[in-house]
């Protein structure tokens, strides 16, 4: 008993210095600019390279694909925590087959870009390119929002305003302190959370149309998360459930079908109104 008596202090004592850690740590954990797992991709479309101004001395390097201004639905394309630009380039290739304009960004302190990410700052460089999209004529009606992964989170802050012509949502999560409850059930989430990107409490507001997909074997943000923003958010919306996908989708033209238990349609029906090359169906990714 004594001896127990004499331990638990260390116990606390440890504990207690786990959660320091993991307060002043926890954007290392969330944020990985440098892991670069879908590299090697070819460049299959024509892009500008160009460099957003995001706020004073801090520019985000970014791609645009640029098809017809003024004619042409426009995606702005919301990475996710991982990796730059170049990790994206199979999804791009895809998107090029569409009639649409793409805008992918990179966030601050990814891509060497200077400053450093977090919740406020990531929704600071979104707004921010959306108005970049303004300043070349592009109005907010004809921009579709695509968010991947933790730039869903980014993506549903920005729907809000509801005057986008729709938003993407790939592997959405509800909320980092859900997901953070998964990874570290012994530390008070809630108490320790800086960035928490809350998309469960806000898809509620959105009133355009929306899609969301996710794969069924996810084991990074669990399927039910992607199922439960579905079932929260507002008609018209729809649903691509995948059996086989893990995190990132399978990013093929068999996305412009979007499966639901009682319909087929296409994200054009949806109000997208995106149309492959060369006229015909609607399409999406």
């Amino acid at each position: 008993m004594k001896y127990l008596y004499s331990i638990i202090p260390a116990i606390i004592l440890a504990y207690i210095l786990v959660m320091i850690f993991v307060y002043f740590y926890q954007r290392n954990l969330l944020y990985h600019p440098k892991e670069n797992n879908y590299a090697g991709d070819t460049t299959e479309f024509d892009y500008k390279e160009v460099f957003i101004e995001v706020e004073q001395d801090i520019k985000i390097k970014s791609w645009f694909i640029e098809k017809n201004l003024k004619k042409s639905k426009t995606i702005i394309f919301f990475h996710g925590n991982a990796g730059d630009l170049s990790n994206r380039i199979h999804k791009l290739n895809k998107l090029n087959n569409l009639n649409s304009n793409v805008l992918l960004i990179s966030w601050r302190g990814f891509n060497n870009n200077p400053g450093k990410p977090t919740e406020k700052n990531l929704y600071q460089d979104a707004r921010k390119s959306i108005e970049w999209l303004n300043s070349r004529g592009i109005k907010n009606k004809d921009i579709i929002l695509y968010g991947e992964s933790l730039g869903t989170g980014v993506a549903t802050e920005l729907a809000q305003s509801n005057s986008f012509h729709g938003i993407i949502l790939e592997s959405p999560f509800t909320s980092i302190a859900d997901a953070a409850k998964i990874y570290y059930p012994y530390l008070p989430v809630n108490l320790l959370l800086k960035d928490r990107y809350d998309s469960i409490k806000k898809i509620k507001n959105i009133k355009i149309p929306v899609l969301i997909m996710h794969g069924k074997k996810d084991n990074i943000v669990p399927f039910f998360m992607g199922e439960k923003i579905y079932q929260m958010a507002n008609e018209p919306k729809y649903k691509y459930f995948s059996e086989e996908d893990d995190h990132m989708m399978e990013f093929n033209l068999s996305l412009i079908h979007i499966s639901e238990p009682t319909r087929q349609a296409e994200i054009s029906d949806a109000g997208f109104g995106l149309e492959k090359k060369g006229g015909g169906g609607g399409g999406g990714g």
